[in-house]
């Protein structure tokens, strides 16, 4: 206790700073406490402080406005610089929307115009094929397209995800869904357009249409072939018969004269011009047009020439060339062959033609004589009656007369010669040879 009393400072209070002001006789005194101090010294700081922030901001403020007004024109370059993208990306998906629809529509256009080719060829065929009496094949065998192909969908326009991220990049929506939808719009592979998926399309029906065209042309070549080789078997057995075909046209063309009062349903004509460069298939029609026109002639050539039988299913009794006479008894010769038949058995024409001779004639006793062009001529003898007068047209089948045994005869039958400018010739060549061209013109 002793020594804790005798220390100086155990127990005694620090003295304060006390500030005294005198102004006369008036005296104050201000004691300075500790939290006074604490104030002031922070109060100074403060000012402090803001003296130097001021000062570094002044310092400082032209490059912070020039960083910000750096990157906010770098953002706007970059927003301007995505714009420009997606509407380079926009005008190349019009354009190319708008050349897909051009395309679209040639290729339509192109396939119309083939359909109406194959249809203007098929009402041609069906002319033809009417012609093409004997051939197989007929105008339903030949396909013709129905396909018109549908375009309403083909129409190029721009797509609801290119306008709804041009909306949201203008400020429609939020920032970052604007970004994705830009960035999807302009780096995004473009998918299959119109022209693509219409090009499979075209491509199958081109193919098909094609397929019916080759269809149609190896038809008219079939047919071209088989009406040739028709016709050419036709020239060659009427050439065996002496026919001279060279006059076929020039008759062909005078019996349509004779059947039409008035030819201008015949007469053609028009000034020259160059024959035109034809496609393949147009050129088939050609040669089926003229190996069906040769045919015709072939056929009308051989139908007005005597080819048939005069008395079909009776027998022949006596055959052309030199036999002994039934009334001199020695060898005379004979003109024609003779058939057996009945009293009044019908007698009809063998080819057509015109009557020349119709009734009494020496031997013959009634008889009928036909000129059927060419040189050709035949006489139906010992007529029991005429039933045609001379001038009359006749066509091959027609009745002329009815069988007898008139003039020169020792019973009824028929005696029937063909005469090729006037001289006698086996009429059994003839009937051969209509029994060869029976499958060719019937």
């Amino acid at each position: 206790m002793a020594n804790t009393a005798k220390s100086p400072s155990f127990g005694k209070r620090r003295q304060q700073h006390i500030i005294i002001l005198a102004s006369g006789d008036r005296i104050r005194h201000m004691t300075i406490r500790p939290w006074m101090t604490a104030i002031a010294f922070s109060v100074v700081g403060m000012m402090a402080v803001g003296y130097l922030g001021a000062t570094s901001y002044l310092v400082l403020r032209d490059n912070l406005i020039g960083a910000t007004m750096a990157r906010q024109a770098r953002m706007q370059h970059d927003y301007e610089d995505r714009i420009a993208a997606l509407r380079a990306q926009v005008d190349r998906v019009t354009s190319r929307q708008l050349l897909d629809q051009q395309v679209v529509e040639q290729k339509v256009e192109k396939l119309l115009e083939q359909q109406m080719a194959l249809t203007s060829r098929h009402g041609r065929l069906d002319s033809l094929l009417d012609r093409a009496e004997g051939a197989e094949p007929t105008s339903a065998d030949v396909p013709v397209p129905a396909f018109r192909p549908d375009t309403s969908a083909d129409r190029a326009s721009l797509s609801n995800s290119g306008l709804n991220a041009i909306d949201s990049l203008m400020g429609g929506k939020q920032s970052a869904k604007a970004d994705a939808a830009a960035e999807v719009l302009a780096y995004a592979p473009l998918r299959e357009s119109v022209a693509d998926k219409a090009d499979r399309v075209f491509s199958n029906v081109t193919l098909s249409l094609k397929n019916i065209e080759n269809e149609q042309l190896q038809r008219v070549q079939k047919l071209t072939v088989g009406a040739t080789q028709t016709a050419s078997a036709i020239e060659t057995i009427l050439k065996g018969n002496g026919i001279p075909l060279d006059q076929v046209e020039p008759l062909q063309k005078a019996s349509l004269a004779d059947e039409n009062d008035d030819d201008s349903g015949t007469a053609i004509g028009g000034p020259y011009l160059a024959p035109e460069n034809l496609e393949v298939f147009d050129a088939s029609l050609d040669d089926l047009d003229s190996a069906l026109s040769r045919l015709e002639a072939m056929r009308d050539t051989a139908k007005r020439l005597p080819f048939g039988n005069p008395a079909p299913g009776k027998a022949i009794t006596s055959r052309f060339g030199n036999r002994v006479d039934p009334f001199f008894g020695k060898m005379a010769m004979h003109a024609g062959i003779d058939f057996r038949e009945r009293t009044g058995g019908e007698i009809r024409s063998t080819g057509a033609g015109t009557v020349v001779t119709a009734g009494r004639a020496g031997g013959y006793g009634n008889m009928v004589e036909i000129d059927h062009g060419f040189g050709i001529s035949t006489r139906f003898g010992h007529l029991s009656r005429v039933l045609v007068k001379k001038g009359e047209h006749v066509d091959a089948g027609d009745l002329i007369g009815l069988a007898g045994s008139t003039g020169r005869s020792t019973g009824t039958h028929l005696h029937y010669e063909v005469r090729r400018n006037g001289v006698a010739v086996d009429p059994i060549r003839f009937l051969n040879a209509g029994m060869k061209l029976q499958g060719l013109v019937d």
